[in-house]
């Protein structure tokens, strides 16, 4: 690898950015980590912070700068802007943070050449469409980490019902990341066999109701994250390391990330997430395999809230 192939920008160093440079920096991952963010001094303390650490960590080169630092940057990390507010939806932030991220993408397209984005920015969908809009970038160079983070909390619970290591269940989220998600239940996998086939030979509770109480957790495991402890950061950077490490290590590896739609399932052009295939070039290509049609209804219907709430903003 060059070291282009090893350097990574992280746009905010708030709660997200910190936390998924901490990540980065333990991994080994990176030969060289980047902070940019409007407030300079935080991002040069977060630095330092990282920096006294050294000595326990993979080698790595951590500094602050500017935008300029994408120019030779592998993979731009943008987590900066509003914060979600307790009680307060992702898609209620959507005027808020549009106008950052517009002005944060406007700004980093001076020094754009084969880089991948991932925008982190709630609600990641929508403004994963405006990145696509204003950036200068090919579309399958522009995500959102969407819903990796859903379809892991998903796994979670399920391998919990289970009694099984949560490692051992394939599950996707689909859809927005947010409240019309889309737990995928006819594609869950457990020892190669389905859901509901592994709770019959197991004698576990498959009903309805646990579907539906299970989704629900997932739905709104962020919500009760946020009012515990004000943001969601330690498993947001956990995913994003799972997205970059694909990316940088042309890993080729199935993702539930937000990308460009128009085509897939009859949805309308939005960004929304789906397992996509994910190595240097960003989304290599979509897997839009069979889904059951209740879970295509339910699709339907988040790619319509979305692209209303995106046309809602006028850009």
């Amino acid at each position: 690898m060059s070291a282009q192939d090893r350097k990574i920008v992280i746009v905010g160093a708030g709660s997200v950015g910190a936390s998924t440079a901490y990540t980065l920096v333990n991994s080994g991952l990176v030969d060289e980590l980047v902070l940019v963010d409007i407030n300079r001094e935080r991002a040069e303390g977060e630095v330092s912070d990282l920096n006294h650490g050294q000595v326990f960590v993979p080698p790595v080169k951590i500094r602050s700068g500017g935008y300029d630092e994408c120019r030779d940057a592998a993979i731009i990390i943008v987590t900066a802007g509003a914060a979600q507010k307790p009680g307060e939806t992702r898609l209620d932030l959507t005027r808020r943070n549009a106008g950052i991220i517009k002005g944060i993408v406007e700004e980093m397209n001076r020094y754009l050449g084969d880089q991948v984005i991932i925008m982190v920015t709630n609600p990641v969908d929508i403004l994963t469409m405006v990145a696509h809009r204003v950036c200068s970038l090919p579309p399958h160079h522009i995500i959102g980490s969407g819903t990796a983070l859903d379809s892991a909390r998903f796994s979670f619970f399920l391998a919990r019902h289970c009694g099984v290591d949560t490692r051992d269940v394939r599950a996707y989220v689909i859809g927005e990341h947010g409240d019309s998600e889309v737990p995928l239940w006819s594609r869950v996998n457990i020892a190669g066999i389905s859901f509901d086939d592994y709770c019959h030979i197991c004698n576990r509770d498959g009903s309805d109701e646990l579907k539906e109480e299970i989704s629900r957790k997932v739905r709104e495991s962020a919500y009760h994250v946020i009012e515990s402890k004000g943001a969601t950061n330690w498993a947001v950077s956990l995913s994003l390391l799972k997205v970059a490490g694909a990316i940088l290590r042309y890993e080729n590896s199935i993702l539930s990330v937000s990308t460009r739609c128009s085509g897939f399932y009859g949805l309308p052009d939005i960004c929304l997430s789906l397992p996509v295939i994910l190595d240097r070039e960003g989304v290599k290509q979509v897997i839009a395999g069979p889904i059951s049609p209740h879970e295509q209804e339910q699709l339907s219907a988040s790619g319509r809230i979305l692209r209303q709430v995106y046309e809602d903003l006028h850009l």
